[in-house]
């Protein structure tokens, strides 16, 4: 689904470019002189999909971790992590929208958005001298620690704008981010059941990304997307496997939006 957006998007990027200029000076011009206006606001409805960059500790596979490390499994002599990965989930995201025109074609857009969605790092963990009956001697199995996250953000971005042609326009974006995960302060608050992954409530971001503009009747629509990249590492250590196995874990969305401007 990701990658069928990015192509779609691409796709109708190209058609503002190429779009027919005769055709375009025959259309009716919506919203002339809009962006000669100082500044302007609106709002953003979006859709993301949360994932992590996971790196693990060098050979992780040959560290073990005994069961007070591992709390919520059944008892073994010791643990082996084979690997960790993480899987994507859908969440979606609102804003509101404040954009300061600095010249012709550049753009300093402030977006406080709030931000809901979840990711999944997966586990491949060996265990090793099995005492209980649930899993047997030597067995390896996956564990799925689901992560919830709502992002309060603050982005600072920069808008380069193509030459408008008639009432579409194109554009490239990209700035900084600073974010702060509510559920992540929650947890912290209220504690967290045993073997809970324990991240950091505070990331800093860069955001990179592109999209178009339809110059309409009454407001302007842009469709964006763009990626996301935490700089901070995210995971706190707290003794367990799930924590010392991984070396740094950051922060990675990507988001297809609708602004109304």
């Amino acid at each position: 689904m990701k990658k069928q957006a990015i192509l779609a998007f691409i796709f109708v990027f190209a058609l503002s470019f190429v779009h027919d200029s005769a055709q375009a000076q025959g259309e009716v011009l919506n919203l002339q002189g809009y962006n000669k206006q100082p500044y302007h606001f609106g709002f953003i409805l979006g859709m993301n999909t949360m994932n992590f960059s996971v790196k693990p500790i060098d050979n992780v596979g040959q560290h073990k971790w005994s069961k007070d490390q591992v709390p919520d499994l059944p008892n073994a002599d010791f643990y082996r992590v084979l690997a960790v990965t993480a899987s994507a989930s859908p969440g979606f995201s609102v804003g509101i929208l404040g954009n300061l025109r600095l010249m012709k074609f550049l753009d300093l857009r402030f977006i406080p958005t709030l931000s809901f969605g979840s990711r999944t790092l997966n586990y491949s963990i060996l265990a090793t001298g099995m005492v209980g009956a649930h899993v047997d001697v030597g067995s390896a199995f996956v564990v799925h620690k689901k992560v919830s996250s709502i992002y309060l953000t603050f982005p600072l971005l920069l808008k380069y704008r193509s030459w408008r042609k008639g009432n579409y326009g194109a554009y490239f974006i990209g700035g900084i981010n600073y974010a702060i995960d509510l559920a992540a302060i929650k947890k912290t608050k209220r504690g967290t059941v045993p073997g809970a992954i324990k991240l950091s409530p505070h990331d800093v971001s860069i955001e990179i990304g592109a999209g178009f503009d339809f110059y309409n009747t009454y407001f302007k629509l842009g469709i964006e997307a763009k990626m996301i990249y935490g700089l901070k590492n995210l995971m706190v250590d707290d003794k367990t496997i799930y924590s010392e196995s991984i070396n740094q874990l950051h922060s990675k969305i990507f988001m297809l939006s609708f602004t109304f401007e």
